[in-house]
């Protein structure tokens, strides 16, 4: 495992993170508190090192297990949680989601909550969970640079989605000097607006690293959804729509030479390489894949030491993004949503949705 600063804070987090939303909820499986625990000592033991999680996963459960599996190791590791859902005064309705609260005096209540279910004093990395920008005041910042100032948090992030978009977000994140780290949906498949932040962070020579989360694509580039998976009710991928993925495994066939059986330098799976690539990019601190398994842990993690990608299959890639793959129909995703209805998106010709090929 190898390891990388988040911007210029101080904070290494491992380049494979583990995202700890998958031991607080049933949308990936269903586990047993043990069992979870045991996932996440599993990772540790693998060198990943930075824990992300959020007091809204599983409502609390998310921290208090992972405060559970880290007892004792709290050095360890690199801590990160996320806040700014009030999940406090309102259920969650199934996938649905919750209204957001970022007002002062919420937001200090919800910190010393996460910091007392993660049994911890502070953490390496807060984040501003799903914050539209309007929401991200003066205010805001204040309180974030005050927790940063006494030691309670020793960087800051603004975590985007749900959906995938959030470029106002994201660009506000990279132009505020106090947020180390913008994480946001980035992988083979869904290059957008990742590599517009990366652009962005290059051309004004900010300090802010990315964090890539869903490298797989919902599935796809680990080859879980196949054209024989049956995604049981529940699952979170189910909500991905079917010309998603019939479209996705297409691509998967083309992206095939990813794959090196045989490399003189060592293998490389199609699941590794999509780590790979993002990690072939500087600005990605870490990447966070959704372990369901020991298996998904053992392989993923060793993603930071196969073969780099070479330039030409780099090349390459760049070359199959800019044609969809050469694929020429619709994969039944909805024009991409930010909080401002896409125009950002639309206005920076990002939507790749709305493309023809």
């Amino acid at each position: 495992m190898h390891y990388r600063e988040l911007g210029r804070s101080g904070v290494e987090v491992s380049e494979v993170g583990f995202g700890a939303w998958v031991v607080g909820t049933n949308w990936w499986g269903d586990r047993t508190e043990e069992e979870a625990i045991g996932m996440v000592e599993t990772a540790l033991d693998h060198g990943i090192t930075y824990l992300d999680t959020g007091d809204v996963y599983g409502h609390g459960d998310s921290e208090r297990i992972i405060g559970k599996a880290i007892d004792g190791r709290r050095d360890e590791v690199t801590l990160a949680t996320k806040i700014g859902y009030d999940f406090y005064e309102n259920p969650q309705a199934g996938h649905g989601e919750l209204p957001k609260e970022l007002d002062r005096e919420y937001l200090e209540t919800a910190f010393e909550r996460s910091l007392d279910r993660l049994g911890t004093d502070y953490v390496d990395l807060l984040q501003l969970h799903n914050a539209n920008v309007s929401e991200v005041n003066g205010e805001v910042r204040d309180l974030l640079r005050e927790w940063k100032a006494d030691g309670r948090v020793r960087a800051l992030g603004w975590a985007l989605g749900p959906s995938i978009g959030w470029l106002a977000e994201g660009d506000a994140a990279v132009e505020y000097e106090e947020f180390d780290a913008v994480q946001t949906v980035f992988n083979l498949f869904e290059q957008e607006p990742g590599r517009h932040f990366i652009d962005t962070i290059r051309e004004t020579g900010s300090d802010t690293s990315v964090i890539a989360r869903v490298p797989h694509s919902s599935g796809l580039l680990n080859e879980q959804v196949t054209p024989d998976t049956v995604l049981e009710e529940g699952d979170h991928r189910a909500h991905r729509p079917q010309e998603w993925y019939e479209t996705g495994w297409e691509k998967v066939e083309a992206i095939r030479f990813l794959e090196q059986p045989d490399h003189a330098e060592g293998t490389r799976t199609l699941s590794q390489a999509s780590i790979a690539w993002l990690l072939s990019h500087d600005e990605v601190a870490s990447v966070t894949p959704t372990f369901r398994t020991a298996a998904d842990i053992a392989e993923w993690s060793a993603a930071s030491d196969v073969p780099r990608l070479s330039a030409d299959e780099y090349d390459r890639l760049e070359e199959l993004y800019a044609t969809n793959f050469g694929i020429d129909r619709d994969d039944g995703m909805d024009v991409l949503r930010t909080s401002v209805d896409g125009e950002d998106i639309e206005a920076a010709g990002l939507d790749k949705r709305a493309a023809s090929y």
